[in-house]
């Protein structure tokens, strides 16, 4: 990742942090956040099922905007969650290079 993509993730997620305490009347984000984080994580599932369709369809435009979605929905619980985008892009960084089965069968159960 670049890191104008990388800031970018960091300045929607100050915007986020922003609009978290604003009036749930007027933005969709503080919306999001007075309705907790069951409601959020709820989204993210919803939007990850959504992208699945589109991918079954085949239609890179609709998966674009679904994953867009997703990417949002998954910030607004990372920010809930007190998950800075840098811890995701560390724990991917440790896991180049690793085979993804040797990965999986590293964790804990």
């Amino acid at each position: 990742m670049t890191n104008v993509n990388e800031e970018l993730l960091i300045r929607l997620t100050k915007q986020i942090r922003k609009k978290a305490i604003g009036d749930p009347k007027k933005s969709y984000t503080a919306k999001m956040f007075k309705k907790g984080r069951s409601k959020m994580a709820q989204k993210v599932g919803e939007e990850a099922t959504e992208l699945v369709i589109e991918a079954i369809r085949n239609d890179k435009s609709k998966a674009v905007s679904e994953s867009a979605d997703l990417m949002f929905h998954l910030l607004v619980l990372w920010e809930d969650m007190g998950i800075e985008v840098t811890d995701i892009l560390k724990e991917l960084a440790r896991r180049e290079g690793i085979s993804g089965l040797e990965e999986k069968a590293s964790r804990p159960e």
